[in-house]
């Protein structure tokens, strides 16, 4: 008996490399339509900032509910191609 030949595969894994997103808008290629772009940064609310206005309601500050959903610090950034509209990231 002759043993089976081995058969071998070559198998190639591409990484894709996710940049830390800041507050800034960036450049780079979208991972989902392969364009060159510049994101697009667009400010939402979060969690902080929500918490941020139930304290001010709770230590009687009404007039200042507003403020957190007005300050850069208590939202987040996130970012997304302005080509096919994906999300890519957010601020870290």
């Amino acid at each position: 008996m002759k043993p089976d030949k081995l058969k071998c595969k070559c198998i190639y894994l591409a990484i894709a490399y996710m940049p830390a997103f800041g507050s800034e808008s960036q450049r780079m290629t979208c991972p989902h339509c392969q364009a060159n772009i510049s994101t697009e940064v667009k400010s939402e609310a979060n969690i902080k900032t929500h918490a941020f206005a139930l304290a001010l309601c709770v230590f009687g500050l009404w007039c200042f509910v507003c403020c957190p959903y007005c300050m850069d610090s208590c939202l987040t950034k996130k970012h997304y191609c302005p080509n096919c509209n994906a999300y890519l990231g957010e601020q870290s």
